[in-house]
């Protein structure tokens, strides 16, 4: 079985706080971030646990990568919308 990738992104609550990221075990990486898995993450800190967006990217983590970079450069309103 291969791995596809996937860019995600969370909030926290007012939508004031955002976090993007890739993962290639979605379900996995959203429960970590929502259990606070890391206590001292940037997502435990901000309660950033709301899901908002997702995507999968195929099976190239570069391109993945490049995906995501490409969403951090979004501005506020189109991420949270």
């Amino acid at each position: 079985m291969e791995k596809h990738f996937f860019i995600y992104i969370l909030a926290n609550n007012t939508n004031t706080t955002i976090y993007t990221g890739v993962t290639s075990n979605l379900p996995i990486r959203i429960r970590g971030h929502k259990d606070h898995a890391d206590p001292y993450s940037f997502t435990a800190r901000y309660n950033v646990t709301k899901f908002v967006y997702c995507e999968e990217a195929g099976r190239e983590p570069l391109i993945a990568f490049e995906r995501e970079k490409q969403i951090k450069s979004w501005n506020r309103a189109r991420k949270t919308s």
